[in-house]
C-alpha cells in the first residue's frame, strides 16, 4: 500500500506476538511468553476504581495525571528514594510504553542516531525506529558471574549523531542491574553531550536481595537530559490497567503536556484512583510479590541451571531468565514446536536483538506449581529432541 509510510509498513511482528497469538486464551497452554503473572489485581486497587467510577469520575482529566496521583508518586518516589521531586516533573500520560514513545519522538528524527542497551524488549526498537532515525545497540556481556555491561562500553558505541541512549535496569529479558557507579558516569556524559537519557526502570522493586535497584533519580540534577520511566504493571499486579508515569526536567512540563494530550488525550481517569491508592498502601503487596518472584526464580534455576545444554546467568532483577540453548539454530522454530509438542509457550531470543537466536525468554513470574510443570516439559522436549530447532 503506497500510502503507508515504507518504514512502518516494514515493521515486522514481534517474536513474542508471532509465537502467541495463534493460541492465545487456550487453557491447554503454561504461558511462560508475556511478562506477567497470574495474579488477579487484589482488592483493595479494584475497589478503589469502583469508588471512582461511583463517585462519577468519567470526565476529562488533566492529560498529564490527575494531582492526586502525581502527588501519590511524589510521595512514593520520596518515601523509596529520599528524593524530592515536585509534581511538576511528573506525567502520566498513560502506559509506560507510551511515556518510550512519547521521549523518543521528543528526542528523535530521522537522521538522528538511538542506541540501546541489549538485549533489549523489541517495543523498544520499533518506538525508536519509527521516527525516522537509526537504531544501534551496545549487547551485554553473558559472563560466568552474569550478564555485564559498563557506561565505558556504552560510551564507547555512542555515534555522532546519537541523540538518545536507552537503558532498561533491571533488564527485560536479562535481569541485569546497572550499578550506581555506572549510573553515574553515564549520566555525566549525557550531561556534558546533552544526549537524553531514557532510563526504564519499570522493574525498579524486582531487584533481588534489595528494596529497589539503584536509580538514576538518586544522582541527577533536575535539568538534567534524563527521563525516567516506572510503570504500575509489574509490581502491583497491573498489567492490564496500562499506567505508567516519566519523571522529566521542569522546564519539558508544556511538552509533555501537548505530547500526552495528542497521543492519548491523557490516562483513563477512575483508574488513576486505583493507581494513587496502590502506591501508597501497596507496599505490603510489593513485598509479597517480590518474595514470590525470587522463589520462581529459584525453581527455574533449580529446573535449568545445571542441564548440559542450557548456559543459564541467575537474574539480578525483574522477572525473567534468558538462557542459551547448545545448538539452537533458529529460536523462533525453537519456540513453535516447544508450543505445538508441549504446549508451553516461551519467546524466541531473536527479538530481542542481534545476537539472540540461541536464547529463548521465560517469564517466571507464574504461580510455582504451572512454572515447575512449564519447566518439566521444557526440559523433557530439549531431552528428546536431536535437534533444538528444526
Amino acid at each position: 500500500m503506497g500510502f503507508i509510510r515504507a518504514d512502518i509498513a516494514s515493521l515486522p511482528q514481534s517474536g513474542i506476538a508471532r509465537v502467541a497469538v495463534s493460541r492465545l486464551g487456550d487453557p491447554k497452554v503454561i504461558p511462560l511468553w508475556f511478562g506477567e503473572g497470574d495474579m488477579v489485581t487484589p482488592r483493595f486497587i479494584r475497589d478503589a476504581a469502583k469508588t471512582a467510577l461511583d463517585d462519577g469520575e468519567t470526565f476529562y482529566s488533566y492529560t498529564r495525571g490527575t494531582t492526586e496521583l502525581r502527588d501519590a508518586i511524589q510521595t512514593y518516589l520520596g518515601n523509596l528514594y529520599g528524593v524530592d521531586i515536585h509534581p511538576d516533573r511528573i506525567s502520566v500520560p498513560g502506559s509506560s510504553m507510551l511515556c518510550v514513545t512519547i521521549a523518543a519522538q521528543m528526542a528523535l528524527t530521522q537522521g538522528d542516531h538511538a542506541l540501546a542497551v541489549s538485549p533489549h524488549w523489541p517495543n523498544i526498537e520499533y518506538a525508536m525506529r519509527i521516527t525516522g532515525a537509526d537504531f544501534g545497540i551496545v549487547r551485554q556481556r553473558q559472563t560466568a558471574q552474569g550478564w555485564e555491561l559498563t557506561a565505558a562500553e556504552i560510551i564507547a558505541a555512542v555515534q555522532p549523531n546519537t541523540r538518545c541512549i536507552f537503558v532498561n535496569t533491571p533488564c527485560n529479558p536479562t535481569g541485569w542491574v546497572m550499578p550506581a557507579e555506572e549510573q553515574q558516569q553515564l549520566l555525566e556524559y549525557c550531561r556534558q553531550q546533552q544526549i537524553l537519557l531514557i532510563a526504564d526502570e519499570v522493574y525498579h522493586r524486582m531487584a533481588y536481595g534489595m528494596e529497589h535497584s539503584p536509580s538514576f533519580l538518586q544522582l541527577a540534577r533536575e535539568d538534567d537530559p534524563l527521563f525516567v520511566i516506572y510503570g504500575l504493571s509489574k509490581s502491583w499486579a497491573m498489567t492490564g490497567w496500562r499506567l505508567g508515569w516519566v519523571v522529566a526536567p521542569p522546564a519539558l512540563q508544556a511538552q509533555w503536556q501537548i505530547m500526552s494530550e495528542n497521543f492519548n488525550t491523557g490516562a483513563t481517569v477512575f483508574a488513576q484512583r486505583a493507581a494513587a491508592t496502590a502506591l501508597l498502601q501497596g507496599e505490603p503487596l510489593v513485598a509479597d510479590l517480590r518474595d514470590h518472584y525470587a522463589q520462581g526464580r529459584d525453581i527455574v534455576m533449580q529446573a535449568l541451571g545445571s542441564h548440559p545444554r542450557i548456559s543459564l546467568s541467575q537474574p539480578e532483577g525483574a522477572f525473567y531468565v534468558f538462557p542459551h540453548i547448545e545448538g539452537l539454530q533458529s529460536s523462533m522454530d525453537f519456540a513453535l514446536d516447544l508450543l505445538a509438542e508441549e504446549d508451553v509457550g516461551v519467546a524466541p531470543g531473536y527479538t530481542f536483538g542481534e545476537g539472540n537466536e540461541q536464547h529463548i525468554r521465560i517469564c517466571f513470574a507464574r504461580s510455582h506449581e504451572q512454572l515447575r510443570e512449564g519447566l518439566s516439559r521444557l526440559v523433557r522436549f530439549i531431552d528428546r529432541t536431536s535437534r533444538v530447532a528444526v
